[in-house]
Protein backbone atom coordinates (compact mmCIF):
# COMPACT_ATOMS: atom_id res chain seq x y z
CA UNK A 1 0.00 0.00 0.00
CA UNK A 2 1.49 3.06 -1.00
CA UNK A 3 2.13 5.72 2.27
CA UNK A 4 -0.01 8.51 2.77
CA UNK A 5 0.49 11.70 4.63
CA UNK A 6 -1.04 12.03 7.28
CA UNK A 7 -3.15 15.51 8.03
CA UNK A 8 -1.89 17.58 10.97
CA UNK A 9 -3.88 17.59 14.14
CA UNK A 10 -6.00 19.78 15.68
CA UNK A 11 -4.97 21.71 18.82
CA UNK A 12 -6.48 24.33 20.60
CA UNK A 13 -5.41 27.56 19.89
CA UNK A 14 -3.39 27.72 23.42
CA UNK A 15 -1.26 25.64 22.18
CA UNK A 16 0.20 27.61 19.39
CA UNK A 17 0.03 31.17 21.17
CA UNK A 18 1.99 29.90 23.81
CA UNK A 19 4.57 27.87 21.34
CA UNK A 20 4.95 31.68 19.84
CA UNK A 21 5.04 32.89 22.95
CA UNK A 22 7.90 30.87 23.86
CA UNK A 23 9.67 31.26 20.31
CA UNK A 24 9.33 35.10 20.84
CA UNK A 25 11.19 34.91 23.95
CA UNK A 26 14.34 32.80 22.69
CA UNK A 27 14.32 35.31 20.09
CA UNK A 28 15.31 37.77 22.77
CA UNK A 29 18.62 38.66 24.24
CA UNK A 30 18.34 36.10 27.65
CA UNK A 31 15.65 33.68 28.57
CA UNK A 32 15.97 32.35 31.31
CA UNK A 33 14.01 29.05 32.58
CA UNK A 34 13.25 27.84 36.16
CA UNK A 35 12.39 24.22 36.30
CA UNK A 36 9.67 22.58 37.76
CA UNK A 37 8.94 18.93 39.02
CA UNK A 38 5.28 18.89 39.44
CA UNK A 39 2.57 21.80 39.27
CA UNK A 40 2.74 23.33 42.35
CA UNK A 41 6.36 24.46 41.66
CA UNK A 42 5.86 25.41 38.70
CA UNK A 43 3.11 27.42 39.92
CA UNK A 44 5.01 29.38 42.33
CA UNK A 45 7.82 29.61 39.57
CA UNK A 46 5.27 31.40 37.25
CA UNK A 47 3.92 33.27 40.44
CA UNK A 48 7.43 34.62 41.23
CA UNK A 49 8.06 36.62 37.64
CA UNK A 50 8.93 33.63 35.09
CA UNK A 51 8.22 34.34 31.83
CA UNK A 52 8.31 30.41 30.88
CA UNK A 53 8.59 26.87 32.73
CA UNK A 54 10.90 23.69 31.78
CA UNK A 55 10.51 20.83 33.73
CA UNK A 56 13.22 18.60 35.11
CA UNK A 57 12.88 15.62 34.41
CA UNK A 58 15.18 14.33 37.81
CA UNK A 59 12.54 16.59 40.01
CA UNK A 60 9.61 15.20 37.85
CA UNK A 61 10.79 11.59 38.24
CA UNK A 62 12.00 12.19 41.67
CA UNK A 63 8.59 13.52 42.81
CA UNK A 64 7.29 10.27 41.44
CA UNK A 65 9.57 8.00 43.36
CA UNK A 66 11.56 7.43 40.88
CA UNK A 67 15.46 7.75 39.53
CA UNK A 68 16.04 10.50 36.82
CA UNK A 69 17.57 8.41 33.44
CA UNK A 70 13.98 6.95 32.32
CA UNK A 71 13.21 6.43 35.60
CA UNK A 72 9.81 7.12 34.71
CA UNK A 73 7.99 5.77 31.22
CA UNK A 74 6.80 8.20 28.48
CA UNK A 75 3.33 7.81 29.85
CA UNK A 76 4.31 8.76 33.28
CA UNK A 77 6.05 11.37 32.13
CA UNK A 78 3.64 13.31 29.68
CA UNK A 79 1.44 12.80 32.49
CA UNK A 80 3.17 15.08 35.39
CA UNK A 81 3.66 17.32 32.27
CA UNK A 82 0.12 17.48 31.57
CA UNK A 83 -0.35 18.39 35.67
CA UNK A 84 2.54 21.17 35.26
CA UNK A 85 0.56 22.73 32.14
CA UNK A 86 -2.45 23.10 33.49
CA UNK A 87 -0.92 24.79 36.76
CA UNK A 88 0.48 27.89 34.61
CA UNK A 89 -0.49 30.21 31.88
CA UNK A 90 2.93 30.75 30.81
CA UNK A 91 4.20 28.50 28.06
CA UNK A 92 6.23 24.77 29.28
CA UNK A 93 8.85 23.01 27.65
CA UNK A 94 9.48 19.53 28.32
CA UNK A 95 13.11 17.82 29.52
CA UNK A 96 11.92 14.35 27.23
CA UNK A 97 15.56 13.25 28.52
CA UNK A 98 16.72 10.49 25.44
CA UNK A 99 13.46 10.08 24.36
CA UNK A 100 12.11 7.04 25.89
CA UNK A 101 13.80 4.98 23.12
CA UNK A 102 16.89 4.99 21.07
CA UNK A 103 14.67 5.35 17.36
CA UNK A 104 13.48 7.89 15.24
CA UNK A 105 10.40 6.68 15.79
CA UNK A 106 10.32 6.19 20.03
CA UNK A 107 11.30 10.03 20.11
CA UNK A 108 8.31 11.23 17.71
CA UNK A 109 6.02 8.93 20.08
CA UNK A 110 7.52 10.88 22.90
CA UNK A 111 7.34 14.25 21.30
CA UNK A 112 3.57 13.47 20.37
CA UNK A 113 2.46 12.67 23.78
CA UNK A 114 3.86 15.84 25.75
CA UNK A 115 2.49 17.99 22.83
CA UNK A 116 -1.21 16.34 23.24
CA UNK A 117 -0.25 16.95 27.18
CA UNK A 118 0.46 20.67 26.39
CA UNK A 119 4.25 21.28 26.29
CA UNK A 120 5.29 23.50 23.55
CA UNK A 121 8.82 22.78 23.94
CA UNK A 122 11.35 19.73 24.25
CA UNK A 123 14.70 19.04 25.29
CA UNK A 124 16.30 16.08 23.91
CA UNK A 125 19.72 14.39 24.92
CA UNK A 126 22.13 12.96 22.49
CA UNK A 127 23.74 10.48 25.08
CA UNK A 128 22.23 6.86 24.99
CA UNK A 129 22.45 6.39 28.76
CA UNK A 130 23.44 8.59 31.62
CA UNK A 131 27.15 8.83 31.47
CA UNK A 132 27.42 8.17 28.12
CA UNK A 133 28.33 7.13 25.38
CA UNK A 134 26.31 9.53 22.95
CA UNK A 135 24.58 9.13 19.96
CA UNK A 136 26.63 9.38 16.93
CA UNK A 137 25.45 12.65 14.86
CA UNK A 138 24.08 10.92 12.33
CA UNK A 139 21.82 9.01 14.94
CA UNK A 140 21.06 12.18 16.68
CA UNK A 141 20.06 13.93 13.55
CA UNK A 142 17.56 11.15 12.74
CA UNK A 143 16.21 11.57 15.86
CA UNK A 144 15.80 15.20 15.96
CA UNK A 145 14.14 15.62 12.28
CA UNK A 146 11.68 13.16 13.45
CA UNK A 147 11.16 15.31 16.60
CA UNK A 148 10.46 18.14 13.95
CA UNK A 149 8.01 15.51 11.54
CA UNK A 150 6.31 14.65 15.07
CA UNK A 151 5.79 18.18 16.08
CA UNK A 152 4.41 19.35 12.42
CA UNK A 153 2.25 16.40 11.98
CA UNK A 154 0.71 16.58 15.61
CA UNK A 155 -0.19 20.56 14.37
CA UNK A 156 2.51 22.61 16.31
CA UNK A 157 5.02 23.23 14.15
CA UNK A 158 6.07 26.10 16.00
CA UNK A 159 7.37 23.42 18.36
CA UNK A 160 10.46 24.65 20.23
CA UNK A 161 13.27 21.76 20.12
CA UNK A 162 16.30 22.44 22.50
CA UNK A 163 19.19 20.26 21.29
CA UNK A 164 20.86 18.55 24.20
CA UNK A 165 24.79 17.39 23.98
CA UNK A 166 26.61 15.66 26.77
CA UNK A 167 30.04 16.00 25.57
CA UNK A 168 31.11 18.63 28.45
CA UNK A 169 28.67 16.92 30.78
CA UNK A 170 30.31 13.56 30.72
CA UNK A 171 33.32 14.33 29.11
CA UNK A 172 33.60 12.62 26.03
CA UNK A 173 36.61 12.45 24.21
CA UNK A 174 39.93 14.31 24.90
CA UNK A 175 39.59 18.01 26.86
CA UNK A 176 41.24 19.54 23.93
CA UNK A 177 38.78 17.65 21.45
CA UNK A 178 35.56 18.65 22.87
CA UNK A 179 35.07 22.25 21.73
CA UNK A 180 35.29 21.23 18.03
CA UNK A 181 33.17 18.54 18.51
CA UNK A 182 30.22 20.43 20.52
CA UNK A 183 30.50 22.97 17.19
CA UNK A 184 30.08 19.57 14.73
CA UNK A 185 26.87 18.39 16.40
CA UNK A 186 25.81 22.02 16.36
CA UNK A 187 25.81 22.63 12.80
CA UNK A 188 24.05 18.94 12.45
CA UNK A 189 21.81 19.37 14.96
CA UNK A 190 20.98 22.92 13.45
CA UNK A 191 20.53 21.26 9.97
CA UNK A 192 17.99 18.53 11.21
CA UNK A 193 15.53 21.17 12.75
CA UNK A 194 16.52 22.15 16.51
CA UNK A 195 16.43 25.13 17.33
CA UNK A 196 18.86 26.25 20.21
CA UNK A 197 22.17 23.59 22.11
CA UNK A 198 21.77 23.21 25.30
CA UNK A 199 25.55 22.33 26.55
CA UNK A 200 25.59 21.34 30.11
CA UNK A 201 28.40 21.18 32.09
CA UNK A 202 30.32 23.73 30.19
CA UNK A 203 30.46 27.34 32.21
CA UNK A 204 33.84 28.37 31.53
CA UNK A 205 33.36 31.97 30.34
CA UNK A 206 36.44 31.86 28.12
CA UNK A 207 35.08 28.28 26.51
CA UNK A 208 31.69 29.80 26.42
CA UNK A 209 32.18 32.84 24.72
CA UNK A 210 34.25 31.38 21.68
CA UNK A 211 31.03 28.92 21.41
CA UNK A 212 28.40 31.19 21.33
CA UNK A 213 29.80 33.00 18.60
CA UNK A 214 31.03 29.96 16.39
CA UNK A 215 27.64 28.11 17.26
CA UNK A 216 24.77 28.35 14.20
CA UNK A 217 22.48 27.86 17.10
CA UNK A 218 21.70 30.14 20.24
CA UNK A 219 23.56 28.49 23.34
CA UNK A 220 21.61 26.96 26.37
CA UNK A 221 23.82 26.78 29.82
CA UNK A 222 22.62 25.46 32.81
CA UNK A 223 23.92 27.54 35.98
CA UNK A 224 24.55 26.00 39.04
CA UNK A 225 25.07 27.15 42.88
CA UNK A 226 28.92 29.07 43.09
CA UNK A 227 29.01 29.22 39.42
CA UNK A 228 28.43 31.98 36.98
CA UNK A 229 26.05 34.31 37.57
CA UNK A 230 23.58 35.46 34.93
CA UNK A 231 24.73 38.25 33.76
CA UNK A 232 28.10 36.39 33.13
CA UNK A 233 26.43 33.74 31.27
CA UNK A 234 24.75 36.55 29.26
CA UNK A 235 28.19 38.29 28.40
CA UNK A 236 29.53 35.23 27.51
CA UNK A 237 26.65 34.82 24.86
CA UNK A 238 24.69 32.37 26.30
CA UNK A 239 21.18 33.28 25.72
CA UNK A 240 19.29 30.50 27.60
CA UNK A 241 19.84 29.87 31.03
CA UNK A 242 18.15 27.15 32.47
CA UNK A 243 18.63 25.06 36.68
CA UNK A 244 18.46 21.48 35.80
CA UNK A 245 17.58 19.90 39.30
CA UNK A 246 18.81 22.36 41.01
CA UNK A 247 15.65 24.15 42.53
CA UNK A 248 14.23 20.37 43.24
CA UNK A 249 17.44 19.73 45.00
CA UNK A 250 17.19 22.71 47.03
CA UNK A 251 13.40 22.12 47.89
CA UNK A 252 14.06 18.47 49.05
CA UNK A 253 17.49 19.80 51.09
CA UNK A 254 14.57 22.04 53.07
CA UNK A 255 12.39 18.91 53.56
CA UNK A 256 15.64 17.30 54.86
CA UNK A 257 17.28 19.91 57.40
CA UNK A 258 13.56 20.59 58.66
CA UNK A 259 12.95 17.34 59.90
CA UNK A 260 16.38 16.88 60.94
CA UNK A 261 15.71 20.16 63.24
CA UNK A 262 12.79 18.65 64.64
CA UNK A 263 14.01 15.12 65.64
CA UNK A 264 17.08 16.92 66.44
CA UNK A 265 16.86 19.75 69.10
CA UNK A 266 12.87 20.01 68.25
CA UNK A 267 13.01 23.36 67.28
CA UNK A 268 11.92 25.04 63.69
CA UNK A 269 13.70 27.40 62.95
CA UNK A 270 14.78 26.09 59.34
CA UNK A 271 11.17 26.74 58.64
CA UNK A 272 11.65 30.69 58.78
CA UNK A 273 10.41 32.22 55.51
CA UNK A 274 8.45 29.77 53.92
CA UNK A 275 5.51 30.55 51.18
CA UNK A 276 2.23 31.58 53.75
CA UNK A 277 -0.14 28.73 53.36
CA UNK A 278 -2.77 30.54 51.43
CA UNK A 279 -1.07 32.23 49.27
CA UNK A 280 0.39 28.81 48.00
CA UNK A 281 -3.04 27.00 48.29
CA UNK A 282 -4.46 30.12 45.93
CA UNK A 283 -1.40 29.78 43.53
CA UNK A 284 -2.16 25.80 43.07
CA UNK A 285 -6.22 25.74 43.87
CA UNK A 286 -7.23 28.81 42.44
CA UNK A 287 -7.13 27.62 38.70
Amino acid sequence: MPSQTLPARSLPARSTERARALRALAVGPLLVLPNAWDAGSAAVIAAAGAPAVATTSGGVSWSAGRADGHGLDRTAMAEEVRRIVAAVDVPVTADIEGGYGAAPQDVAETVRAVIEAGAVGVNLEDSTAPGGPLFTVEEQSARLRAARAAAVAAGLPELLVNARTDVHLFGVGAAADRPAEVLRRAGAYAAAGADSLFVPGLLDLAALAELTAASPLPVNAMAVPGGPTVAELAAAGVRRISLGTALAQAAYAAAHRATAELLGPGTLDTLAGGLDFGTLNALVGGR
